[in-house]
């Protein structure tokens, strides 16, 4: 009964942690250059 008991603590724990990472996130802001761009007709070919 320990081990299931302490088993249930580290999922739950581990949960806990993720959820906080996940609702936090990481910041910062994304991105001002790069992405897609429109092609030229000649640069189709």
């Amino acid at each position: 009964m320990t081990l299931i008991r302490r088993a249930l603590v580290a999922v739950g724990v581990a949960g806990g942690i993720a959820a906080v990472l996940r609702l936090r996130g990481s910041g910062g802001t994304p991105p001002q250059r790069g992405g897609w761009r429109e092609l030229s007709p000649d640069e189709l070919r």
